[in-house]
């Protein structure tokens, strides 16, 4: 028969482990759930296509946009066009491809817009003006960040949030420039 003041303190540890082992499955059983709906780049892959309007400094502009998200080598490219319709009847038609490579840390990928000097891909320097771009995958949003470090030192950030939906993409673009929000756009994108 075990001494008393062993069994004492086995049934006080018992009784601090009790409530863990039944809260510990409850937790694990969350943590996999989470996991289940955490989307892949495989559910992002595709075309997409969608509108909106907007006001700016008072006046109503339209812009056409479009993306296509593809896997490509170890990584995915991103492409997408935004096609400005001014209230002056100027039209502002720009598009972008960038390559992102895994980066070593989990959901996030470097951009590779250029090559350096061992053939190795990289991101641009944003300390030469050119912009530094990741993306990051979180939850069932795709995110495409872009930093760009203007010729004082201050600097401008613009998101793209592209969020998994019933038959395409929800957009959020942001911009913001030293921290200040400046513009916001939210649209859909329909799968093509």
């Amino acid at each position: 028969m075990p001494d008393k003041p062993k069994l004492a303190r086995y049934s006080q540890s018992m009784r601090i482990i009790s409530p863990l082992t039944r809260v510990l499955p409850l937790i694990l059983l969350a943590c996999c759930a989470i996991a289940a709906q955490a989307a892949t780049l495989s559910d992002f892959l595709g075309s997409y296509e969608g509108s909106a309007e907007f006001e700016i400094d008072g006046k109503m502009e339209r812009r056409d946009m479009s993306a296509t998200i593809a896997a490509k080598d170890d990584g995915f490219e991103v492409s997408w066009r935004s096609v400005i319709y001014k209230a002056d009847g100027r039209i502002k038609d720009t598009s972008y491809t960038i390559d992102f490579l895994p980066s070593g840390r989990d959901g996030i990928y470097a951009s590779a817009m250029k090559t350096n000097v061992f053939g190795k891909a990289e991101p641009l320097d944003p300390l030469k003006g050119e912009p530094f771009v990741w993306a990051r995958f979180e939850g069932d949003t795709l995110t495409v960040f872009s930093l760009f470090i203007n010729e004082v030192g201050g600097y401008e950030m613009q998101e793209y949030h592209r969020t998994l939906a019933e038959g395409g993409l929800e957009l959020l673009f942001r911009r913001l420039n030293n921290g200040t929000p400046q513009r916001e756009i939210r649209t859909f994108l329909a799968r093509k």
